[in-house]
């Protein structure tokens, strides 16, 4: 077996080694899982947002760092970027099919953890 980021077992199944430091499938799961990767796929589960909607959704996260994920994460497929040639351009993100697919066991995960924890004291 070669050694790299990818090992092939037949030409129909390929099989990423995530476990390896150049594995591209470990930027992706680095990406989504990071800080603000998994706020940026879970606001976006639902509808498309532009960029201060967005960074109005997730409370806490820099326009930097917002920037940042977002640029990983259009990198990696997973959320599209559309511009509008307008003046200011408007750009909007949402997610790729990747992405929902992606982002739809985050959901789940999110919104079990939000069904489970007991109810907040109102003061």
């Amino acid at each position: 077996m070669r050694e790299g980021a990818q090992v092939t077992q037949d030409a129909a199944d390929h099989r990423y080694e995530v476990f390896h430091t150049d594995c591209p499938a470990r930027d992706v799961v680095d990406h989504v899982t990071s800080r603000w990767g998994v706020w940026v796929l879970i606001s976006l589960r639902n509808s498309d947002l532009r960029f201060y909607e967005l960074r109005d959704s997730i409370q806490g996260v820099s326009e930097k760092m917002l920037a940042q994920t977002l640029r990983a994460l259009v990198k990696d497929g997973l959320v599209r970027r559309e511009v509008e040639p307008t003046t200011p351009p408007q750009v909007t993100y949402g997610l790729t099919e990747f992405g929902q697919d992606v982002g739809e066991p985050l959901t789940d995960l999110f919104d079990r953890i939000t069904q489970r924890l007991p109810s907040r004291d109102p003061r």
